[in-house]
């Protein structure tokens, strides 16, 4: 019987088969194997001095009262076990779910946590936690005033004058898209006007792509079957009308990093626009975010769920990936960029799964 390909676990005397893997994948594991929840879901991954940090939302199922935020660090090669930072409990005691953790190593030291608290999407509050010692021992929360989430889903990036600029949505009485700014590790807050959305893409999840200085290109989760962009110059304060590119999206969130040879990495399910059809998985890569090559397959089992990707770039060059499999478990995969064997985005479609015109 062959076993998933997050099952084959690299380590450095084990080496992946030729045909077990994408070009340019260094390494595949699972964060943990087994956790005292039955489903986790939206992770993030971040890099300190000592090592990988990760979180994601972990508990009987998303909505439940019982969803906690969980971290593991990675430290000489493994994993630790996963222990439950944040809840929900409030103060009259009853809990309510958390979900979509993201982790932001500041230019401070700090390692920041930010999540969300409420019994849905429509009445979210943002929280945040840090941490002075890569996430071993955390701070008591920060609760953000009405209207401030922090990131809402895909990582926060620092600008060249230390503004961090926070891509958050909201779902309250439609999908909007917004932008945060926090110049003090999330202290105080500066909220972006809503960005206007004449296609009514319902857009929401925006994922950063740094181009220079103060410009920045957000990709966002869409409820029309593609991935929309939308771009500022002036670091987050005002953004372009978004536009739908030519990546399709299932209403699934996604995540990009700008590598440092300058290309934009993309993480996102090439599917077709059909709600909850999460697989495949895949990575593209762009020198402009408009012309797409196809790079890796992580996954492709059909009727499965592999989504809510997470990546950063490490100092050592390599790309991680955190994903959610099958609502399971969280897996890691380590990619060389500089190995990755890329394709026309069209030779990919008739390879995998044409879109439907």
């Amino acid at each position: 019987m062959k076993l998933p390909r997050c099952l084959l676990v690299v380590a450095a005397s084990l080496s992946l088969a030729a045909d077990a893997a994408p070009t340019g994948e260094v390494l595949r594991e699972f964060v943990y194997e087994t956790a005292p929840y039955p489903e986790c879901h939206a992770s993030t991954i971040a890099e300190t001095p000592t090592g990988l940090v990760a979180s994601w939302f972990g508990g009987t199922k998303e909505k439940h009262p019982d969803v906690g935020i969980w971290v593991a660090r990675k430290e000489g090669g493994r994993w630790t076990t996963p222990v439950e930072v944040a809840n929900g409990v409030q103060s009259d005691g009853k809990r309510q779910p958390c979900w979509n953790p993201v982790l932001h190593r500041s230019r401070s030291g700090a390692l920041l946590l930010f999540y969300k608290v409420g019994p849905s999407p429509e009445t979210w509050k943002g929280l945040l936690r840090t941490s002075s010692d890569d996430g071993r021992t955390w701070s008591a929360p920060i609760h953000f005033v009405p209207g401030i989430l922090g990131p809402v889903r895909n990582h926060a990036v620092e600008l060249a004058d230390g503004t961090l600029l926070c891509g958050s949505s909201t779902e309250d009485g439609g999908w909007k898209l917004h932008f945060e700014r926090t110049r003090n590790d999330g202290l105080d807050w500066e909220r972006c006007p809503s960005v206007p959305d004449p296609l009514h893409g319902e857009l929401i999840q925006p994922a950063l792509a740094v181009l220079g200085p103060e410009r920045v290109a957000a990709f966002c989760r869409s409820r029309h079957g593609t991935i929309f962009r939308t771009d500022t110059s002036d670091g987050g304060k005002s953004w372009s009308e978004p536009h739908p590119t030519l990546l399709p999206n299932p209403n699934s969130g996604i995540d990009a990093v700008t590598l440092r040879d300058g290309r934009i990495l993309l993480v996102y399910n090439h599917a077709d626009g059909n709600w909850g059809n999460r697989s495949p998985l895949n990575v593209a890569v762009s020198k402009d975010g408009d012309v797409w090559e196809a790079a890796a397959v992580l996954e492709d089992q059909p009727n499965r769920e592999f989504s809510y990707p997470a990546v950063i770039q490490s100092d050592d060059g390599l790309v991680h990936v955190t994903y959610t499999w099958k609502r399971k478990r969280i897996c890691h995969v380590v990619l060389d960029p500089a190995k990755l064997a890329t394709h026309p985005i069209a030779d990919w479609d008739r390879r995998l799964r044409p879109i439907p015109k």
